[in-house]
């Protein structure tokens, strides 16, 4: 029997500073590295990160590492009553992480997803499967993840 994937993996956190200050760390996609426990590195073709720009990822799970590449697929920044969104579209397996920055009475609620429009790929399947310890324990290692990405911006943003 196939295993199958969650289609939406959220979390969410208060922020004690201006979406405009949360925006300039999330969108900063070369330093995702610092709060993301999966990503080793990430190179900004062009070095501008902008709607459609393109990037590569080297991710890691232990001692195993594994490149993807990505592209920008929303870049709306926040206003201080406007909600800001910014979004990236793995190739490999088709999802998307996105941030929701939303402005409160005393900051930001930020939001992080992995999102699945269009499903996982097979081969990002097959490999969760044989390489990363199955479906179900990665999806933990992923929620788990976006707990700590979250207490990571925090405490920058807050810093």
């Amino acid at each position: 029997m196939a295993e199958s994937y969650e289609k939406l993996i959220e979390d969410s956190i208060e922020i004690d500073a201006p979406p405009a200050k949360v925006w300039s760390l999330v969108s900063d996609v070369p330093r995702m590295a610092k709060w993301s426990p999966q990503v080793v590195r990430s190179t900004v073709k062009g070095g501008e990160v902008r709607l459609g720009a393109t990037f590569a990822n080297l991710n890691r799970q232990g001692f195993k590492r594994w490149p993807t590449k990505g592209k920008v697929v929303r870049f709306n920044p926040p206003s201080d009553t406007e909600t800001g969104q910014f979004a990236f579209r793995i190739n490999e397996n088709k999802t998307v992480w996105a941030f929701e920055l939303e402005p409160t009475a005393t900051g930001t609620r930020l939001t992080e997803r992995r999102e699945t429009p269009e499903g996982v790929s097979g081969l990002s399947m097959i490999l969760t499967k044989l390489v990363l310890g199955g479906q179900a324990k990665f999806t933990d290692e992923l929620r788990a993840g976006i707990r700590q990405t979250l207490e990571r911006v925090k405490a920058e943003a807050e810093a």
